[in-house]
């Protein structure tokens, strides 16, 4: 019998991190995007949770959709972009977001106010997703529920 474990622990004491695996050339904006991993600091295997905080100008991702995986976004401070397909929509504390895997709308938040801005993010870890990017020369794959593997849209390696 495994022996039982809960995590508590306060999401603001976690590392901040910050870096993507998207090839150079698409790396704009998120140099403003810094995380705090509380799912994996806390054990889960199944999904993600993370605490993102977004600086003046900062991107979230550039703008995608996911095959498989669900995501879910809800704001906890200051003023942030939804860019989706339709209009893009501003969001504030206490307003969430839902991304049903294989929706095909492409979406991302940014950071166009003067201060920071925090969101909380949580998606599954689905073996075989795969995310189109609309905007750009992106796909990424993940067969394994953790490693990613980002090629051109024609499938050649970045």
């Amino acid at each position: 019998m495994s022996e039982k474990r809960t995590a508590v622990f306060d999401w603001r004491a976690l590392p901040e991190q910050s870096g993507t695996g998207y090839p150079p050339p698409l790396r704009v904006g998120l140099e403003g995007r810094f995380y705090r991993r509380a799912g994996a600091h806390g054990g889960l295997a199944a999904f993600g949770v993370n605490f993102v905080r977004l600086a003046p100008g900062g991107v979230s991702s550039q703008r995608h959709w996911h095959s498989k995986q669900d995501e879910f976004v809800l704001v906890l401070e200051g003023e942030l972009v939804l860019e989706i397909d339709a209009a893009p929509r501003t969001l504030g504390p206490g307003q969430c977001a839902a991304f049903p895997a294989g929706s095909g709308d492409g979406h991302r938040l940014v950071n166009r106010s003067a201060r920071d801005a925090v969101f909380l993010v949580v998606g599954d870890r689905p073996a075989g997703d795969v995310v189109e990017y609309p905007d750009v020369d992106l796909r990424a794959e993940c067969p394994d529920g953790d490693t990613w593997r980002y090629t051109h849209r024609d499938g050649t390696p970045w």
